[in-house]
């Protein structure tokens, strides 16, 4: 059974909007093809990453930070659906298990094409990219094996000091992060300005 098919996204753009839709090529290290790679259990090759809002105004978000991450690295917190689960749902329990916080989808803003190259080796990957209001909850992870810390960022945080230290990485990975951050960045001001 797939993940996510173009039936489900379909269904989200007709009740979240149509997102944006961008391609990124990167070169990634060998450890972190290995590790990609490694998320590829039954072909997955896609995440649902989710910024959600504390408030309306779309200021402060709920980042996440795993623990490999290096000191003052956040992200929006995302993760895969499971086989046949809907996309709504699976953006629900990865907030929950991630943030602690109960969300309610807001828009869809992006579905970005990734290619991820480590010399000849080549995987695809998509990015399906929300925003989200919370309803309820703390903002604490659920899953400590995998969240080490979470915090409420602002949008300037995400695009100064959060991306120095990603950046400074020198990783792939992190690179495509940075861009996929960017590019939701540039979509929230302009829901912000509408």
């Amino acid at each position: 059974m797939a993940y996510v098919t173009d039936e489900m996204i379909e269904d989200m753009e007709r009740r979240y909007g149509k997102p944006r839709h961008i391609s990124m090529t990167f070169e990634i290290l060998p450890p972190e093809m290995n590790m990609l790679q490694g998320s590829k259990k039954h072909d997955r090759n896609h995440d649902l990453t989710v910024f959600v809002f504390r408030d309306h105004d779309y200021r402060e978000f709920a980042a996440i930070a795993k623990h490999m991450f290096p000191p003052g690295a956040f992200r929006a917190p995302s993760g895969a659906a499971n086989p046949g689960e809907p996309l709504e749902e699976a953006a629900r329990r990865e907030a929950r298990e991630e943030t602690g916080l109960d969300i309610v989808l807001d828009r869809f803003i992006l579905h970005v094409h990734a290619r991820f190259t480590c010399g000849p080796v080549v995987e695809d990957w998509r990015s399906l990219v929300f925003t989200a209001f919370r309803s309820g909850g703390e903002l604490q992870p659920q899953d400590r094996e995998e969240i080490r810390e979470t915090r409420w960022l602002t949008l300037e945080e995400l695009q100064g000091p959060v991306r120095e230290v990603l950046l400074g990485t020198g990783m792939g990975l992190f690179a495509y992060r940075v861009a996929l951050h960017d590019a939701s960045v540039a979509e929230i001001e302009r829901i912000r300005r509408a």
